[in-house]
């Protein structure tokens, strides 16, 4: 195992325990990071204490956790540099992103050829949703920033491919199959890993499309089936899988691409557990499709309070989801957006991965499908005009009462209170 990734799942099993959750043993960092087993809850590596006592208030504890979250999401991130070197560097945000390459929104001809002359070469050109760009390979030996700054002096809209990781954690569990869910017509869109079982899968990383848990528990957590329930039983999935087997799957290029096809076979309402930094392709194709009627739902991710806002779920107009754990409390590493409109169920609770079997979740990740799942079920085809409608629909079903936390961390309510498959 990969010490940043041992880090980072050490540190949400902690922050399970506080919580007095399952343990969580699988965090999905990544397409080419491996199913991670167990670190356990070792409480005294992080230097918290095992619960809150009297001579320690549960705000302070919180405070403590968010630090160690937003340290470990750096370890993380500079980890995933040093074991995948050449697929994985850190822009100069120090967010991890594609090594060796560049992405130019709407370029010209002349930006194109001046770049070519300077030594850059076209990956690819291509234009998603009326969103043209040009992937452009740096020069070898020139850093991201300083590509980065040459393009912008040519007059280039530039930025790097980040990387978008997956915002939750399951547990490994044993095989439990029921019969499926009788299908229905609503397409849902899921922008993750491969998902198994799906009505439409299209893969967007090398070694795509291949299912893997994460995906196929946020599916699950939509459809229902295997023993879970869904938030729209029987909802057909389509999977777009950002990762497959590639070390820097989940780029923005890719999700874009995915945004693309789903919209493009009029999927209503697509849900994104996943979390990066803002990226000016990324924003103008999730503006195409909110504009073609697709409802964009996403996870604020689990890098805790003091992580920088996370994207996509910040982007305008993007259905921004957090979590709660059994007890209605927001879940203690969740990560912010600029804005938030919905909690949900998010912890102490059953999803089903590859194969049917069953796990333990917790995190955001697991949220936003139950959120997707009830917009799509007044939402079952994409159009705009009848957005504010269903939306209207969703924020009377949600419900505040019950629910603890400042209302910063709660939005307009909770979503799919009853939703939750309850861990025995």
């Amino acid at each position: 195992m990969k010490w940043g990734a041992r880090r980072y799942l050490t540190l949400l099993a902690t922050v399970a325990a506080i919580g007095g959750g399952a343990g969580v043993v699988h965090a999905q960092l990544g397409g080419g990071l491996p199913n991670l087993p167990s670190p356990g809850g070792v409480l005294s590596s992080l230097g918290l204490p095992k619960a809150p006592s009297l001579l320690e208030p549960v705000d302070g504890l919180a405070r403590a956790t968010a630090a160690r979250l937003e340290t470990l999401r750096r370890q993380t991130f500079a980890q995933l540099v040093h074991d995948h070197p050449d697929a994985i560097a850190l822009d100069p945000q120090g967010f991890p992103a594609r090594a060796g390459e560049v992405v130019v929104d709407a370029p010209s001809d002349m930006l194109i050829a001046e770049a070519t002359k300077a030594g850059y070469g076209v990956i690819e050109r291509d234009d998603v949703l009326g969103v043209g760009f040009v992937r452009l390979r740096v020069p070898q030996g020139l850093s991201l920033k300083k590509a980065l700054d040459q393009l912008r002096r040519l007059g280039g809209e530039v930025s790097a491919d980040q990387l978008h990781l997956a915002s939750g954690g399951i547990e490994t569990g044993a095989p439990y199959m029921t019969a499926e869910a009788a299908r229905s017509d609503t397409m849902v869109g899921v922008i993750d890993g491969g998902v198994e079982g799906a009505a439409m899968v299209r893969g967007f990383a090398s070694g795509a499309p291949r299912p893997n848990d994460h995906g196929t528990a946020v599916a699950s957590l939509i459809a229902g089936g295997n023993g879970i329930r869904g938030a729209l039983p029987g909802a057909r999935i389509a999977s777009a899988d950002v990762y497959g087997t590639d070390p820097a799957g989940g780029n923005a290029t890719a999700i874009a691409k995915a945004l693309g096809w789903l919209v493009g076979v009029r999927v209503p309402v697509v849900t994104i557990s996943l979390v990066g930094p803002s990226n000016p392709l990324l924003a103008r194709v999730v503006a195409a499709a909110q504009a073609r009627g697709t409802i964009i739902v996403a996870a604020v991710g689990n890098n805790g309070p003091a992580s920088p806002p996370a994207y996509p779920a910040s982007y305008p107009g993007v259905i921004a989801v957090s979590g709660v754990d059994r007890r209605n409390r927001p879940l203690i590493e969740a990560g912010r957006a600029s804005h938030l409109d919905y909690v949900a169920p998010a912890a102490d609770m059953l999803a089903a991965g590859v194969g049917g079997r069953r796990f333990a979740v917790r995190g955001t990740s697991f949220a936003a499908p139950l959120v997707a799942g009830r917009i799509a079920a007044v939402y079952p085809t994409p159009v705009p005009d009848q957005i504010r409608a269903a939306l209207a629909k969703i924020d009377a079903e949600a419900r505040r009462a019950g629910l603890k936390g400042a209302e910063k961390n709660i939005g307009r309510g909770m979503v799919c209170g009853d939703c939750r498959t309850v861990v025995q």
